[in-house]
């Protein structure tokens, strides 16, 4: 474990790069939801929302979160990298529960569309257009404010 000590820095580094790849794709992915429910089954348009929904999940947001998910456990268990008697940690690994549940709900729907079965208006697609933000903010609050 002490080899990942000396790793720390970069360790930070990719996980923050990754977890920033991750919030692109949650923060698109909802938007597209909002024009694709907008869009006629079979259109045009619709076929090509499928096309970039199925590439943004599998070539971006999926990779990205795995890769920020394996690199958060190694700084995790970096000794010494985070103090357990602190709140903060629980509300961030919450956080990012959170994120990854939302990401799972996204990727089924994405299925629903590229089957022609989303049964959600727009307006829903725009409501969770907000949730990956609000989440983000909660974590960066947390690592980097450490209220508490």
């Amino acid at each position: 474990m002490t080899g990942l000590a000396e790793w720390y820095a970069w360790l930070r580094a990719l996980h923050v790069i990754a977890m920033v790849a991750w919030m692109a794709g949650m923060l698109y992915l909802p938007r597209l939801f909002v024009y694709h429910a907008a869009a006629k089954p079979g259109s045009e348009l619709s076929e090509t929302l499928k096309v970039m929904e199925r590439r943004l999940l599998r070539g971006i947001v999926n990779p990205a979160m795995i890769a920020t998910w394996l690199l958060g456990v190694a700084l995790l268990i970096v000794p010494g990298a985070v103090d357990w008697s602190m709140g903060w940690i629980y509300v961030k690994l919450a956080a990012v529960l959170a994120m990854s549940a939302l990401h799972g709900f996204l990727a089924r729907w994405r299925k629903d569309f590229a089957a022609d079965r989303n049964r959600r208006p727009a307006g829903f697609y725009r409501v969770i257009n907000e949730l990956p933000a609000a989440l983000l903010v909660a974590i960066v609050v947390m690592v980097l404010v450490r209220p508490f």
